[in-house]
């Protein structure tokens, strides 16, 4: 099994409550991304929407688990099975009277691969007001190693991502709308996660404004050293980089940060 892989961020300006805007950038973007021989896309968080919670009841759809389903997660779908590659990002999803924020992985036969709901609510964007959290961790398998599913404001509990490394995951990938001031917050913590450990993080995060927010962008894919491989500035763009998930075993075997826990401890 080969351990290389090709991820490409498709860092957009998600615009408030538009989706048919905001889905016809990211079909530019991810034949954009095909075309350069991407195996992955990644998309920010609620990259359709945006922060229109406030609409959830009009703007969600439910889960779908191929093109055939509909809905805005079927078109995900479809543009999956269209470019033959894996695309992922978060969407607001409708369940019954719920609406989640459910980060969903199609894979490139345009089938749902993994689906990830957002546990730890953001309560300065009223995430709580309008959404459920999700109730589980989710880490799948992929051709080239395992990952792990975060959303945005779950990058501010390591634990989350402890139990993933734990369940043997070299990547996470995580959507995000993270806004100003707090850019110093995520280089941060993206860098920390991928130390503490020894895994690789591809995280997108948008750009723009909506109400008072504005994002800054910033997406970026950090190797299990914590160097930086490539970092989006604050305008639209698609982030492309190769890979290799072998290095984080090489990590965890020179630094053996897993073996040397003293967990009777903690």
């Amino acid at each position: 099994m080969t351990k290389t892989l090709t991820i490409s961020l498709a860092q957009i300006d998600c615009k408030l409550g538009d989706p048919e805007t905001n889905f016809a950038r990211a079909e530019t973007m991810i034949a954009e991304a095909a075309r350069r021989g991407s195996d992955l896309v990644l998309l920010p968080e609620l990259w359709s929407t945006a922060y229109a919670l406030d609409a959830a009841s009009t703007l969600a759809s439910p889960l779908a688990t191929n093109p055939q389903d509909g809905g805005w997660f079927g078109r995900v779908a479809a543009l999956a099975a269209q470019h033959h590659l894996f695309v992922g990002g978060s969407l607001l999803e409708q369940q019954g009277n719920n609406h989640f924020n459910c980060f969903a992985l199609y894979a490139p036969d345009g089938t749902l691969h993994a689906v990830y709901r957002k546990v730890h609510l953001f309560r300065l964007m009223e995430e709580e007001k309008y959404l459920t959290p999700g109730q589980k961790l989710v880490h799948c398998d992929l051709p080239w190693g395992r990952a792990g599913l975060a959303i945005c404001y779950d990058l501010r509990f390591p634990e989350l991502f402890r139990r993933y490394a734990l369940a043997g995951a070299q990547l996470m990938l995580i959507p995000a709308e993270w806004p100003h001031p707090r850019r110093e917050h995520w280089r941060t913590l993206l860098r920390a996660r991928a130390i503490e450990n020894q895994c690789f993080v591809a995280a997108c995060n948008r750009i723009g404004t909506s109400g008072a927010a504005t994002f800054f962008g910033a997406s970026a894919v950090i190797d299990p050293w914590g160097e930086t491989l490539i970092e989006g500035g604050e305008v639209e763009t698609l982030l492309t980089v190769a890979i290799d998930l072998a290095l984080v075993a090489d990590v965890r075997r020179r630094i053996p940060v897993f073996e040397d826990r003293r967990v009777e401890l903690y």
